[in-house]
């Protein structure tokens, strides 16, 4: 007999069903360990936490537990960028090479602000080919975009910069502030709103890290099986280097300041910062969000 799965926190009673849908989705869905929340006109009404947070079943998913995000954040990236658009620092119009000149070798000097937001700057990869370890070294990969030629044409098409997104926005805010994106989002974001998400954190924090657990391998002929040209945008973004969960595990991952892809949190984290924003007064307005669309 599988084993029932306990959900703690708390659910107002007018959102019953989404309670009912998270403890189906480790009930059908085999999920192991995860935790929901959300708000409503900034005050939560959903806070829930669940299962484990290792493979083994061995240390349960508790309130403060926290785990890879992965791309949520960009969320708290795009947050610290747009802080500093609000605050008149940072032109979502103007070239990118007004705030950090050396980004405007081999065609770049008129790629602007915005096309960075818009993943449409033609940066969606490394050029060069680089090992996940180059991504703890901040100089590095960012010189390697700054020099490096668009994919495309900027402006022309929009093509996911997964992992450059981060990097590139990350390096606008410390040519700005002389901070590091983490350093930023601590000291104005999550430290004034008392979240607990962390672009680079110390190991303090890994006995409260949850581990990354994959997903099955699909093979070819299961439902969902896509054959992927090795030699496509896609390809060249999510091959260069190539990621796996066991990466997120590691110490000098936890560390790294990777601002596309490396913040560690849980959802309620996440919704007290997105909840601030959403409601306003809290860094950015919404008319800078909505310019920046």
């Amino acid at each position: 007999m599988d084993e029932e799965i306990v959900i703690h926190g708390f659910c107002d009673d007018k959102f019953s069903a989404v309670k009912e849908a998270f403890a189906k989705n480790f009930e059908i869905d085999g999920d192991i360990g995860a935790s929901f929340a959300a708000t409503l006109n900034g005050k939560f009404v959903i806070d829930l936490w669940g299962g484990y947070a290792d493979k083994d079943k061995s240390r349960p998913w508790e309130e403060n537990t926290i785990v890879n995000v992965y791309s949520t954040t960009k969320v708290m990236t795009i947050i610290c960028a747009l802080m500093l658009v609000d605050r008149g620092q940072l032109d979502l119009d103007a070239p990118v090479a007004n705030y950090w000149p050396e980004f405007a070798q081999n065609g770049k000097e008129k790629i602007l602000v915005r096309q960075i937001f818009s993943h449409s700057s033609g940066l969606a990869g490394w050029e060069e080919k680089i090992k996940t370890e180059d991504l703890y070294n901040w100089d590095k990969v960012v010189n390697l975009l700054a020099a490096q030629k668009p994919w495309w044409e900027p402006g022309t098409k929009s093509g996911y910069h997964a992992i450059t997104h981060g990097y590139l926005l990350g390096e606008l805010v410390r040519r700005i502030t002389g901070k590091t994106l983490g350093t930023f989002f601590k000291e104005e974001v999550s430290g004034p709103l008392n979240a607990d998400f962390h672009i680079g954190f110390g190991q303090e924090h890994d006995n409260r890290a949850a581990d990354m657990i994959p997903a099955p391998v699909l093979q070819k002929g299961d439902p969902g099986y896509v054959e992927i040209d090795p030699n496509s945008t896609f390809s060249r973004v999510f091959s260069n280097p190539l990621l796996t969960p066991g990466h997120t595990e590691t110490r000098e991952w936890r560390a790294a300041e990777i601002p596309a892809a490396g913040g560690f949190g849980n959802a309620r984290s996440v919704a007290r910062v997105a909840s601030a924003i959403a409601c306003g007064g809290f860094g950015v307005g919404i008319a800078t969000v909505v310019e920046a669309l």
